[in-house]
Order: structure tokens, then C-alpha cells, then sequence
């Protein structure tokens, strides 16, 4: 009677103790758990450590606490003066609230990722072009506000969104190097210009000084004299003023 009632037994114990086994949960420090008690959830969440879940009656939902980097896929966006360009992003949330996250929203994960891809539609549409590629530190504040507001209520917090690449029609990226080239070209014919001018003006303060004083016109010939003494040429020119030829030809006549 007892060799038969020991197997039964023995089973007994195998499956409590397999029971029991399950009960236990381990979270980590990073991670929460939300009891769900008979359907009803208790008022303040489990963890880190050591867990006793009393199944079947109790359900845990784990949830971490960590930053999630999630990566918002290509979207088209059509800007404010109607060029179309496909903008991608990317967001890092954390959970604030455990009972919100799990309560009040089906997926978190999944419901932050939809709302990041429309309010980027939406936001980047309302911008130009020029905007949407100088301004993108001023357009990724805009984002990350418009999302943490609506993330709120699942206890959801945006800490940041980044606007990681746009990408532009060919048509419109032949346009802007033609335009980058036409304002290189012109910067370059300004600064050309302005070389120029000062170069002229410097040669008329020049001549003014010199005509203001002979004295200078003499120093600048003997200058150039030895200017050409020190090149090796066979063949020299020594400028002769009109006035000492004047005065050659005024004796002459005499």
C-alpha cells in the first residue's frame, strides 16, 4: 500500500516544487515588474530582485527602465515649398511611469515608434528646404517636444530626437551644386573686383604723393636702375626724363 501510494506522492511533490520554481522571478536593476492580481493590478510596481509571482492568479509584465534608441525609418516628407526629400530620425525614450506604460497603452515601443513617424511627417512638412538643412538642431527640439507631450500620458519620457540624414532628389541635388557653383563663381569675381579696386586706388595715392613731390620721382629711377643691375640681361634701357631732354635740345639750340 505504500510502494503504490509513493508514486502519486512523489508527483505531488515534483510538481509543487515545479510550481514553486516558476513563481520566482529574478529582475534586474534596471528592470520593473507589474503585478496583475485576478486581473486587477496591484498599486505599486516589483523589483528590482527577488520576485514571488503566486501563479495562476498572479501575471507579471517585466518592463525596462533603460534609454531605448529606436530608429525612425525613412519617411517622405514634402516641405514647405513643395520639394519632396525623405527624412529618417532617430529617438531615445524611457519608461518614467511603469503602471502608465503598461496601462494605458497596448505597446509602448510600438505606439512611439507610430508617433514618431507622423509628428516628423508633420513638423518637418511645415519647414523649407533650406531650413529643414541648417536648422536641423532647431527642428529635432521641435520634434522631441511635439512627441514627449503626447508620450506623457503612457509615462513615456522623449529625451531626445536627432534628424540623422536627408536624403534629396538627384534633380535637386544637380540644382543646388550648380547654385553652390554659381556663388563660389561670384564670391570669386567680387574678391577679384575688390583686389582691383584697392590696387588702383593704392597706385593713384602713389602718383599723387610722387607728383606732389619730385624729389620721389628721382628716388623710385635710381631705385629701378638697380633693380635692373642685378638681373643678368645684355641689354639695358636707362629712361631718360623729358624734362633733361628738353633742357638737351633748349642748349643745343643755342
Amino acid at each position: 500500500m505504500i510502494q503504490l501510494l509513493s508514486f502519486p506522492v512523489l508527483a505531488v511533490i515534483v510538481i509543487f516544487f515545479g510550481w514553486l520554481f516558476s513563481c520566482i522571478n529574478i529582475l534586474n536593476e534596471y528592470e520593473r515588474g507589474v503585478i496583475f492580481r485576478l486581473g486587477r493590478v496591484l498599486p505599486q510596481a516589483k523589483g528590482p530582485g527577488l520576485i514571488f509571482v503566486f501563479k495562476p492568479f498572479d501575471r507579471m509584465v517585466r518592463v525596462a527602465l533603460r534609454t531605448i534608441v529606436m530608429d525612425v525609418p525613412p519617411q517622405d516628407v514634402i516641405t514647405k515649398d513643395n520639394v519632396s526629400v525623405k527624412v529618417n530620425a532617430v529617438v531615445y525614450f524611457r519608461v518614467v511611469d511603469v503602471l502608465r506604460a503598461i496601462l494605458q497603452v497596448e505597446n509602448y515601443i510600438y505606439a512611439t515608434s507610430q508617433l514618431s513617424q507622423t509628428t516628423l511627417r508633420s513638423i518637418l512638412g511645415q519647414a523649407s528646404l533650406d531650413e529643414l538643412l541648417s536648422e536641423r538642431d532647431k527642428l529635432s527640439g521641435e520634434l522631441q517636444t511635439v512627441i514627449d507631450q503626447h508620450t506623457d500620458p503612457w509615462g513615456i519620457k522623449v529625451t531626445q530626437v536627432a534628424i540623422k540624414g536627408v536624403d534629396l532628389p538627384q534633380d535637386m541635388q544637380r540644382a543646388m551644386a550648380l547654385q553652390a557653383q554659381a556663388e563660389r563663381e561670384k564670391r570669386a569675381k567680387i574678391i577679384n573686383a575688390d583686389g582691383e579696386f584697392q590696387a588702383s586706388q593704392t597706385l593713384s595715392d602713389a602718383a599723387r604723393i610722387m607728383t606732389e613731390n619730385p624729389l620721389t620721382i628721382q628716388l623710385r629711377y635710381l631705385q629701378t636702375l638697380t633693380q635692373i643691375g642685378s638681373e643678368n640681361s645684355t641689354t639695358v634701357v636707362f629712361p631718360i626724363p623729358i624734362d633733361f631732354i628738353s633742357f638737351l635740345a633748349k642748349k643745343a639750340g643755342e
